[in-house]
């Protein structure tokens, strides 16, 4: 598609406040401003620590901390969240930590209509978009709805130094992931394509040089602009096979979330590039390679010491052919025709690891 013939583009209304010490400093001030004086803190337990310190630093319009998220948001995590939450008389919720954090915050505002604010101390982006998803009997289902758009987003790079590299790089892969869907979906626009070959830009930048040197808050906060960058864009564009894919080996299979997506990407980018030139070209422009794209995004997690196969990830061979037949079984839009032995090709190549192909 030339995004120049015929696009609609809407931009949601958010609030970003970006420094550093800002999760701390700002958080209770975009509460206020909000009129919000009841907010529930959520976090994982490995976020906790993290989680106190902004519930401490609301001070008496803290109703609570609840640090039950995980991974992929089981359906019965959101439950009890959404109980703690009715229990508390909250007014509003504050998510701290990663992308299950921001989705466990987006759960409780699905179901309430409880105003958000993401602090988000990962990559994932997820904290951009009005994207929600769920996991129930093995099955991850995703949805749309502006209610779960956080009203205001707090990006704090130091609360990133302490981030391991590796996940700091699946992390910003995952984000990478976002921009790249965004570049060849149907309804991008030409501010999409210029915000999703910007954050894969500086988001590729970042990840290099906070894997030399994790401490460099520099480069922890352009990984974190990149993150915004790369993020927003699923939430102005419609996600397709790479996004189809990771959501079937997550919720059936329980790989992890960041992980999966820096492995796929390069195998689905691979199998869309054909369909879709030009995206594949603004990812290299992005990469600055003169390799092809998907090669370029399979070397830099390499690099950088990434997962490249779902057998690393825990996949059995077995799993290929459920995990294709689901993947075909659900209707969403792509470049390129989604079919059987094409999904199982992409599988197989992924599964093992090699320098993807044209599948």
């Amino acid at each position: 598609m030339n995004p120049l013939a015929a696009f609609t583009h809407e931009t949601p209304p958010m609030r970003v406040v970006f420094r550093p010490g800002a999760a701390t400093t700002a958080t209770a001030g975009e509460a206020q401003r909000l009129g919000l004086r009841r907010l529930l803190v959520v976090s994982g337990t490995h976020g906790a620590d993290t989680a106190q310190a902004v519930a401490d630093s609301l001070g008496a319009a803290c109703a609570g901390l609840h640090t039950g998220a995980r991974m992929h948001v089981p359906v019965e995590v959101a439950d009890r969240a959404v109980e703690v939450a009715r229990a508390a008389d909250a007014d509003g919720c504050v998510a701290v930590g990663g992308g299950s954090s921001i989705g466990l915050g987006k759960a409780i505002a699905l179901r309430t209509g409880l105003p958000l604010i993401a602090v988000p101390s990962t990559y994932s982006g997820s904290e951009a978009t009005a994207v929600w998803g769920l996991t129930e009997h093995g099955a991850k289902r995703t949805g749309r709805d502006p209610s779960v758009l956080p009203r205001s987003i707090v990006y704090d790079p130091e609360l990133t130094l302490s981030l391991p590299v590796p996940l700091s790089v699946t992390s910003g892969v995952n984000a990478i992931a976002h921009a790249v869907e965004a570049l060849y979906a149907p309804d991008t626009s030409p501010l999409i394509a210029l915000t999703a070959e910007e954050g894969v830009r500086a988001m590729a930048g970042a990840l290099r040089q906070l894997a030399a040197d994790p401490r460099n808050l520099d480069a922890r906060s352009r990984a974190l602009y990149g993150a915004w960058l790369c993020g927003s864009c699923p939430g102005a564009t419609t996600m397709g096979l790479h996004h189809k894919l990771c959501h079937v080996l997550g919720g059936t299979f329980g790989l992890p979330h960041a992980e999966t997506h820096t492995v796929v990407l390069p195998y689905a980018l691979a199998y869309n590039a054909p369909a879709a030139p030009e995206a594949a070209a603004a990812v290299a422009r992005a990469l600055d390679t003169s390799s092809d794209a998907p090669t370029a995004l399979w070397r830099l997690a390499g690099d950088l010491g990434a997962p490249r196969s779902l057998a690393e990830l825990g996949l059995k061979e077995g799993d290929l052919g459920v995990a294709a037949e689901q993947v075909v079984g659900q209707a969403y839009p792509n470049p390129r025709e989604v079919t059987a032995d094409g999904v199982l090709a992409l599988l197989r190549a992924a599964f093992e690891g090699e320098a993807p192909g044209r599948t």
